[in-house]
Parts: structure tokens; C-alpha cells; sequence
């Protein structure tokens, strides 16, 4: 591909789409950052045991919910290809199937929130922590249906190209947790005082305001109207549901060992002491708030590539995918200024204890280094899954993660000592790897549609 082919005027307007597409998806991501920070704000002020029980019931909450988030997402893909086809008459008809895989994985999720609290214990939680997190648990596994439901009602917006819905929705969801999540914790307005129950259970209302209130938009909104979504009543059909689930699991299962990286790290580290394991959390807090506007320009461009491709355009496909690679490019430049030089300022905002202060200050500088790497792969994902190529890339992901990343980072920070530094060459290297192979998969199946 030459860069005479992709720097014209219609490139220009490519980035300028795909902008305005990814800027409420960038909210919306942020918007789901700030319940995390509720959460742990109004636990903390609870006490100690709570905070501890809602971070150890977040963190297992999260492990379950990464595959159907990212089998579900298959649904953008799809529907951006036959928008793009002039096919919307399968559009509705897709989408009530869809919902039925939402339920089952809803389902799936909410008898694997039942089935881990006994198993606390085996895992090394603290005795005073298991309560709580198990209450926790038990409340917010009944917003599972409703988290499932969402997230395919936000991938049908999204692949309609209309992406304000995810941001509305996601702030009105941190307006409802807020008070809701206060009153129940601290048994005020009338309510009774439940700890870190109280936050699972504002957590469930929450997730099911957020779907009944998407549910209501698509089935009043006039944008949504020529498509039926509610027609008519479908039963499971096994042959479009099997689809989705060939496109969508392997994104699943990419997702999960992304995840999966990151939270085994955590653990990792917090065998190295309370210091290692305060300074990592800061710095991949820091880096997860950077990473809101990769992960947003990626789903933007999967649905820029799947129009382009459902209309037979490689041209509109090209400038598409490299958009998106401009716009992150940009962006984790920025970002990875800021930490470069500016990274004690932010460990300031976190933490007055200078051992921490040190650790995580260096840590940033890891950040930093893999702005770029992570970038790319994650923009090369969602190209990848506006082709509707999914499968490879999931192998990319577990070679990168599991076979390069992890073990390099556990022999350097466990192994030799390294600690956290360690670690993170590691997270570094897995990153790294996931961007070059991911870039060059998307060469090569993007040449391929190219084809006549």
C-alpha cells in the first residue's frame, strides 16, 4: 500500500469520521473507568474490609464478563457489513438472535458469580475479606442478564455507526450507581446498612436501568425504526447463533488473555509486598486510563472497516483501517509524553508515601515505553474484526501474552529479583509482540480482500 494511495482528501475525511465516531465511545470507556473510582471511594470510606471485599469481588467479576463482552462485539462486525451491503433487512432478524447468545452468556456468568465464593478460601483470600466479597458477589450476579443484554444492544448501535447512545447511557449509569451505591453501603435514606453487599447490589440495579433504558431507546428511536427490531418474536435458530459465536468467541478469548495478562500480573507483584503491589496499581490505573482512547478509536474502525467491506470498497477499507492508525498514533504520542515527563506529578495525585511514590514514578516510564505497542495491536484487533478475522488473532494474543509475556515477566521479576520492573518488560514485550504480529495479520488479510 502506498502512501499515495492513503494521504488524499478522502483520507482527510476518513480520519474525521472515524473521530466523530470514536469520541462518545472514548466516554463511554471513561464513563466506566469513573464507576470503578466510585466504587472504590465509597467502599473505602466504608472501611478497609470493604474496600478489600469490593476489589477482590470486582476483580472476579471482571474474569467471567471479558468473554461475553468480547464474544458479543462479533455483533459490530456483522451488522457494519450488512449496513454497508445494503442488506438491513437481516439486520433486525440478526439481532433477536443475538440477544438469545446475550441471555445464555448472561447465564453462563451468573452461575460462575454462584459457584466462586466457596471457593474463596482455596484461593488464599483473608478470612475477614471472604464475607464480604462473597456478599458482593452474590448481589451484583443478578445484573449478569442485564450486563449481557447491553452490551449487544450498544454492538448493534455501534454498527449502525451511532455510538452517542453508549456514552448517554454510560453516565447515566454512574448517576445511578453514585447515590444508589452511597445510600445502600452506608444505610442511609431509609435503607439499611449493607457494606459491600449494598455496592453489589446498586451494581445490579445499575446494569439493569442501563439495558431496560437502551431497550426503550432502540424500540422508540425513529434512526432504529426501518430495522424491526422488535417485530416479532423469534425463537433460537442454531445456524445464525453458531455465527456469531465462530466470529465472536476467538474475540473472547483474545480479550480474556489480555485481561487475563493483567490481573495474573497484579497478583504476581502482590507477592512482592504492600509497596510493589500500591505502586503497580497506580501505574496501571494510569495506563488503563490512557488506554481509553485506543480501545474507543478500535471499535470505531471495526465498524468503518465492515461498512467499507460489506460494500465491496478496499479503497474505503485502506483508508479506514489507516485512520485509525493515524488517530492512535496521535494520541499514545500525547500519552506517552505525559508519563515521560510528567509522571511524578501524577504518582502526587495518588499517594503521599515516597517508597510508593519511587516505584510507581519508574513504573510510569514502563508505561510509556509500551504507549505505542499497545496502540497498534489494539487497533489492529478491530481492523482484524471489520473483516471478520478473528480466529488467527486469537492465537496471536495467547503466543504474545502466554508464551512471550508472562513467562519472560516471571523469570525476570521473580526469578532474578527484577520485582515489578521485571514484570513489566514483560507486560512490555507481550505488547510488543501482540502489535507486530497483529499488524502484519491484517497486511496480509487486508491484501487478500484487495483481491479481484
Amino acid at each position: 500500500m502506498s502512501v499515495s494511495t492513503v494521504l488524499t482528501p478522502r483520507f482527510g475525511s476518513e480520519v474525521r469520521a472515524t473521530t466523530s465516531l470514536a469520541l462518545p465511545l472514548v466516554l463511554g470507556h471513561v464513563s466506566a473507568g469513573l464507576i470503578g473510582f466510585v466504587d472504590n471511594v465509597i467502599a473505602g470510606h466504608h472501611g478497609t474490609a470493604t474496600l478489600a471485599a469490593v476489589t477482590i469481588g470486582t476483580s472476579l467479576l471482571w474474569l467471567p464478563m471479558l468473554i461475553p463482552i468480547g464474544t458479543l462485539i462479533a455483533l459490530t462486525a456483522s451488522v457494519s457489513q450488512l449496513q454497508g451491503a445494503g442488506r438491513d433487512r437481516e439486520i433486525g432478524p440478526l439481532f433477536r438472535q443475538a440477544l438469545w447468545l446475550a441471555l445464555g452468556l448472561g447465564a453462563i456468568m451468573f452461575g460462575f458469580l454462584s459457584a466462586v465464593p466457596p471457593l474463596l478460601p482455596v484461593f488464599g483470600i483473608a478470612a475477614d475479606i471472604v464475607p464480604g466479597a462473597t456478599a458482593f458477589l452474590h448481589a451484583v450476579r443478578w445484573g449478569s442478564p442485564a450486563l449481557t443484554l447491553f452490551f449487544c444492544m450498544r454492538y448493534l448501535s455501534e454498527g449502525m455507526h451511532w455510538t452517542l447512545p453508549t456514552m448517554l447511557i454510560g453516565f447515566g449509569g454512574l448517576v445511578v450507581l453514585a447515590p444508589l451505591g452511597y445510600a445502600l453501603t452506608y444505610g442511609r435514606f431509609g435503607f439499611d446498612e449493607h457494606g459491600a453487599e449494598g455496592l453489589g447490589i446498586a451494581s445490579a440495579a445499575m446494569m439493569w436501568m442501563q439495558a431496560v433504558a437502551f431497550g426503550l431507546y432502540l424500540w422508540r428511536s425513529r434512526r432504529f425504526a426501518p430495522l424491526a427490531l422488535f417485530a416479532q418474536f423469534d425463537r433460537p435458530r442454531r445456524a445464525p447463533i453458531l455465527d456469531l459465536l465462530r466470529t465472536g468467541l476467538p474475540i473472547g478469548i483474545t480479550v480474556l488473555m489480555e485481561g487475563g495478562l493483567f490481573i495474573v500480573t497484579a497478583l504476581l507483584i502482590g507477592r512482592l509486598g504492600s509497596t510493589q503491589a500500591a505502586a503497580h496499581q497506580i501505574a496501571i490505573n494510569v495506563s488503563q486510563l490512557c488506554f481509553m482512547i485506543p480501545l474507543g478509536v478500535a471499535e470505531a474502525t471495526t465498524v468503518r472497516v465492515g461498512r467499507a467491506v460489506g460494500r465491496g470498497d478496499t479503497l474505503g477499507m485502506r483508508h479506514a483501517a489507516w485512520a485509525g492508525y493515524a488517530i492512535v498514533l496521535c494520541a499514545q504520542t500525547l500519552s506517552a509524553g505525559t508519563l515521560l515527563f510528567g509522571h511524578a506529578a501524577i504518582v502526587a495525585l495518588y499517594t503521599n508515601d515516597l517508597a510508593v511514590a519511587a516505584l510507581a514514578s519508574t513504573l510510569l516510564l514502563f508505561a510509556a515505553t509500551f504507549q505505542f505497542p499497545d496502540g497498534i495491536q489494539v487497533l489492529s484487533g478491530g481492523a482484524l474484526r471489520g473483516l471478520k478475522d478473528t480466529r488467527v488473532p486469537m492465537f496471536l494474543a495467547i503466543l504474545s501474552y502466554w508464551g512471550l509475556g508472562m513467562p519472560l515477566g516471571a523469570w525476570l521479576g521473580l526469578g532474578l529479583g527484577w520485582g515489578p520492573q521485571g514484570m513489566w518488560i514483560g507486560l512490555i514485550l507481550g505488547l510488543t509482540a501482540a502489535a507486530v504480529l497483529m499488524g502484519w495479520r491484517f497486511h496480509v488479510v487486508s491484501r487478500r480482500v484487495e483481491q479481484p
